[in-house]
């Protein structure tokens, strides 16, 4: 190591590219926070490239006082106390495009595979009477004829939306605490949650996990929902109640569900939502594709951006030390990654 090269910390790991470039700038510790490589680096790192489960909070902050950047490889940042890092100098960047894509195409084959169940075959045929036992019984619904409710318009609702409206016919609505109206390039109507429960026939939930977000979708909220419809979260597990949801698809007042995050993550053994054969489960995987994860690991342009005393591209929102008049963006709330 030589001394004029930086300690970057990078914590859950990187995909290749992104990771052998940032080699090549500053010297990499690679080291998840429970080990004592993480221990040991700490107090002399720069910079930290992480993703989701690594927390950066007050206690980490006063085991660093070299630290100047804290790089976010997603979207989320319910699990960096953004405010406190800032008032130490420490700036927060993120990457809030890089998964937008990924975790809507996602959405789109949940929808699908609710609305239209497929009944696959794989090493053997359904016998003769039970392929056409299938065939006549199985109806799907079609998505130009129902309606889609965002809960959450930033980046990745807004793609949703856009693919849905434009692409699949679908009508929109959404709810967003901001007037998103002018970011929109597909039609959709902004209203109130009640209006938005009672109106949707597909829920999909694009919000972050801060404290006032928990268990946003609750009793109250699935008992406003039609008993056709279904509900998405692919933004953070405690934004929903999974409890109850399952006492709703257990009595018939909701038609399905499809959840990709947890609170806890991994669930554990006697979540609510096992063994029910209208619900898909799947482990945190909406932004697992080669491309989002890449653009997710290029956070580190900005963390050494930032480093060198350059002005980040993608500074967390909020008050920011690049830019000290920024303001919170909807995009900003909304998690996928």
């Amino acid at each position: 190591m030589t001394s004029d090269r930086p300690i970057v910390l990078v914590t859950e790991g990187s995909e290749p590219t992104p990771l052998a470039w940032l080699k090549e700038q500053a010297h990499v510790v690679e080291a998840a926070v429970d080990s004592p490589a993480f221990n040991e680096t700490l107090p002399r790192a720069a910079g930290m490239a992480v993703r989701t489960y690594t927390r950066v909070n007050e206690a980490l902050l006063d085991r660093a006082p070299n630290l100047k950047v804290v790089g976010r490889g997603g979207v989320g940042l319910e699990n960096i106390d953004v405010p406190a890092c800032r008032r130490r100098g420490v700036e927060v960047v993120y990457t809030p495009e890089a998964n937008t894509l990924a975790v809507a195409d996602f959405v789109i084959g949940y929808m699908l595979q609710l609305l239209r169940p497929w009944h696959f075959f794989r090493e053997a045929a359904y016998p003769p009477d039970e392929f056409k036992r299938i065939r006549d019984t199985v109806r799907g619904r079609q998505l130009n004829e129902l309606t889609l409710g965002i809960l959450g318009m930033g980046r990745v609702g807004r793609r949703l939306g856009h693919v849905a409206a434009l692409g699949f016919g679908m009508r929109v609505i959404y709810n967003d605490l901001l007037d998103v109206a002018k970011l929109l390039d597909f039609p959709a109507i902004a209203v109130d949650k009640s209006a938005l429960y009672r109106e949707a026939d597909v829920l999909s939930i694009h919000v972050d996990g801060r404290r006032e977000n928990r268990h946003l979708v609750g009793v109250d909220a699935l008992g406003q929902m039609k008993p056709a419809s279904i509900l998405i979260n692919t933004s953070r597990g405690e934004v929903l109640d999974a409890r109850a949801l399952a006492s709703a698809l257990r009595s018939n007042r909701l038609a399905g569900a499809a959840l990709d995050v947890y609170a806890p993550e991994p669930p554990p053994a006697d979540f609510p939502l096992l063994g029910m054969e209208n619900v898909l489960l799947t482990p945190h995987l909406a932004a697992r594709t080669h491309t989002a994860l890449e653009n997710m690991s290029w956070v580190v342009r900005d963390v050494l951006a930032v480093i060198a005393g350059e002005k980040a591209k993608y500074p967390a929102p909020g008050v920011s030390l690049s830019n000290p008049r920024m303001e919170d963006q909807s995009e900003g709330r909304e998690a996928g990654g």
